[in-house]
């Protein structure tokens, strides 16, 4: 069940509660009209259970729902990049390693996202430059919705999303933030459970002064 409160004219406040066995996660989207378009808020850890939406346009009609994700995760491997902060010289790179592709292998079996046998396996984390990491997987699902690269900086407590990739793909490059230089990656392919029911809240004036 998905509740919002508006907090303030501009700024929501989500809560939900309710089970999902064997979810990854849940993702948070939100729409300006009943039917869509729904656009993905964040993907957020099973243990979260309210997120504020901020800033919002005034006076308009806000849509939100929940609902899981799912699909087994690779193992993970980790990644020390050398000192350095992105360059002038790295941002003129074309970075052709870099863009999601899919990398065809003969031979390999697939399975269902949500199956154990749908798990991603030979991830490798080749480092480009200081700032930036080549990452490579076997894909075995077959169905899924997309694959999610999640990291975990060094002394982080939990991985999170830090790119959603199309499905099928097995190849993509991550142009780093400063505080992963030091992470451990891994690579899960998803699909989506139901809906939950879609709570709707409407904005007042925005505040003088505020934007």
């Amino acid at each position: 069940m998905l509740s919002v409160a508006r907090v303030s004219p501009v700024d929501a406040e989500l809560s939900w509660h309710g089970k999902a066995p064997g979810a990854a996660g849940r993702i948070v989207e939100f729409a300006t009209e009943p039917g869509g378009p729904w656009t993905i808020l964040t993907y957020a850890p099973l243990t979260q259970t309210t997120y504020r939406h901020p800033d919002l346009i005034p006076k308009t009609h806000f849509y939100y729902r929940v609902r899981p994700y799912y699909g087994p995760a690779s193992r993970a491997v980790d990644v020390t990049l050398p000192k350095g902060s992105f360059t002038k010289a790295e941002q003129r790179q074309e970075h052709r390693w870099a863009p999601p592709r899919t990398i065809r292998r003969a031979g390999v079996r697939t399975s269902p996202v949500r199956r154990p046998s749908a798990t991603p396996t030979d991830l490798r984390a080749t480092v480009m430059h200081a700032n930036g990491i080549r990452f490579t997987w076997t894909d075995h699902a077959e169905g899924e919705r997309g694959y999610l690269l999640e990291d975990r900086p060094r002394g982080g407590a939990s991985f999170h999303p830090v790119a959603v990739l199309d499905p099928d793909i097995n190849s993509f490059g991550l142009i780093t933030l400063p505080n992963e230089k030091r992470a451990s990656y891994r690579v899960r392919p998803f699909t989506y459970g139901e809906c939950s029911n879609i709570a709707r809240m409407t904005t007042g004036e925005r505040p003088a002064g505020r934007g």
